[in-house]
């Protein structure tokens, strides 16, 4: 099994802002491979389905984005799952919007939900979709940009962004990171 969790806020007023792209993501693979409804568990909603033959649990804590890591930690350890089988999907400020790195630990970079989850899980060395949502340029707009709902402009670059994770998510639960990286960039530059 592997514990894919989306980073992100919990209120509905909150749904739209650029620091929930990590839950919506995580819904939309949830919809396109038909996991089961969601439900409350670990703090949490979570929903179990099946990507390119593997069991995936995906998780959305509904912690607020500060203590992400209380529910991440409750459901690593109920199934005793190495960090290693964890992959937290999140929005990046250093990459341009919508483009997709994926790696293994390294710091938080002030991303609270990534801190959160370095010390409930004692360690940084979980998977980590970086999802570029871009920078607002200047380092005191940061807070105000990611806590801001998506732009409508934004809808050209993130409902192609989403769906091509998605489509790549076999290769990500096969733990082929390159392949997925190659393949959401090659989606996205067939919808521009």
């Amino acid at each position: 099994m592997l514990l894919w969790v989306g980073l992100g806020n919990p209120e509905p007023a909150m749904a739209r802002q650029r620091h929930n792209i990590g839950f919506l993501a995580l819904d939309t693979i949830a919809i396109r491979y038909g996991f089961a409804p969601w439900r409350q568990r670990f703090r949490g909603l979570v929903s179990e389905g099946t990507v390119g033959g593997e069991r995936i649990l995906a998780l959305k804590p509904q912690t607020y984005m500060n203590a992400s890591g209380e529910s991440v930690q409750a459901a690593a350890a109920f199934y005793k799952l190495p960090a290693g089988a964890i992959t937290a999907f999140h929005d990046e400020l250093d990459l341009a919007p919508g483009k997709v790195r994926v790696k293994r630990g390294g710091g938080a970079a002030g991303h609270n939900g990534l801190r959160s989850m370095d010390r409930a899980l004692g360690t940084p060395d979980y998977w980590r979709v970086r999802l570029g949502i871009g920078h607002p340029g200047e380092k005191d707009r940061v807070l105000g940009y990611v806590l801001g709902d998506f732009a409508k402009a934004d809808r050209d670059w993130l409902i192609p962004l989403l769906d091509a994770v998605a489509e790549a998510a076999p290769l990500l639960a096969a733990g082929r990171t390159e392949d997925f990286m190659s393949k959401v960039a090659l989606l996205t530059q067939a919808a521009a």
